[in-house]
Parts: structure tokens; sequence; C-alpha cells
């Protein structure tokens, strides 16, 4: 080795050895990837965090991606909410079988949660089981009657429904006709 190269490696191993978390600090804890002077105690950012923002960026699959992190690193696992905000991602992909089942469980972890009986009623809209999503916007509406949006959704499903049930009249499956018998009360006939 020249001369001239070993001061300038003394000097550089110096300096190293002087940087907070130098390479016996680092060695010391274990980290041996964190860069020098960096908190390895420190907290990141919270992957759930990072998938609202992508989910708001149209970055589904990243977000539903960040949501799995944020489940399988977080101290309380799968919660309802994550379980939400990954059918969220899942519905906007069109993975609507993955967000029905995540919403699902979300609702059965937490009946009481409208946010994800909503949004499950969503689901089934998507899915063309409107009836099924009626009573789940009822349900959201009953747990949280001040949001206009579920009532919006639990009255166009009710329209929805209606409708169906006039195509289904109108093909001649399960039709009937109002009958008013003399005394003012109504017969249902069912046609054949």
């Amino acid at each position: 080795m020249p001369r001239r190269a070993l001061p300038l490696l003394l000097g550089t191993l110096l300096l190293a050895a002087c940087q907070p978390g130098g390479p016996v600090g680092r060695a010391a804890t274990g980290d041996l990837l964190a860069p020098p002077g960096a908190d390895a105690s420190a907290a990141g950012v919270d992957p759930a965090l990072v998938g609202d923002r992508l989910m708001a960026a149209g970055e589904f699959d990243l977000a539903h991606a960040s949501y799995t992190r944020a489940a399988a690193t977080g101290p309380a696992g799968l919660t309802p909410a994550l379980m939400r905000s990954m059918a969220g991602a899942d519905l906007a992909m069109g993975r609507l079988g993955a967000a029905e089942a995540l919403l699902r469980d979300a609702v059965e972890a937490d009946p009481g949660d409208a946010a994800a009986w909503n949004d499950l009623g969503v689901v089934l809209m998507e899915r063309g089981e409107a009836g099924e999503a009626a009573e789940s916007f009822r349900r959201a509406f009953a747990l949280d009657p001040d949001r206009p949006q579920i009532l919006d959704n639990l009255r166009l499903a009710l329209d929805r429904r209606e409708a169906l049930r006039y195509a289904l009249q109108d093909e001649g499956e399960d039709a009937f006709t109002l009958t008013r018998r003399r005394d003012g009360v109504y017969r249902i006939d069912v046609a054949q």
C-alpha cells in the first residue's frame, strides 16, 4: 500500500467512527443495513396511511399491497378498518368476489361498523344483488342515519329491487294482478 493512501484510510475510518451509530454502534445493534446516523428504533411511515394516499392517486394494486403490509406489521393485525380499505382497493380493481369476502368478514368482526355495511351494499349492487344490497344499506342507515350518502344508496337499491321485480313480472315469472273486491279489500291473483 502506498504511503499516501494510509493517512487517507485512517482519516476515513476516524470520521466513520465519530458518526452517531457508527460502524461499532450499528454492529452492536445488529442493524448493519441502517445508514450512518439513522435511528434504527424510529418507526417508519404507517403503511395504512401510504395505502390511503395510493388509493387517492389511483394506484389501487400498490394500495392493496400497502394495506396488506399494514395488517402484517401492525400491532392489531387485520382489523375491520383494514379489511374495508383492502376491499375498497379490490373494488376499484374490479375484484368483486374478494371485496365481498373481506367486507363480510369486516361486518362479522364489527357488526356496528356502518361504513362496512354500506361498502358491502355497494359491492352487492355491483354484483346485481339489489335485494341483499338494500338490506346492507338498511343496516348501515340504522347505525348511522346522519349520512345522506347511505340514505341515497338505500333508495337506489330499493328502486333497483322494484325495477327488477317489475322486469320479472313483465317476463311472466311470478306475475300478479291486484283485484279489488266489493268490500274494498284487494286480492292478489298470481298468473300461472
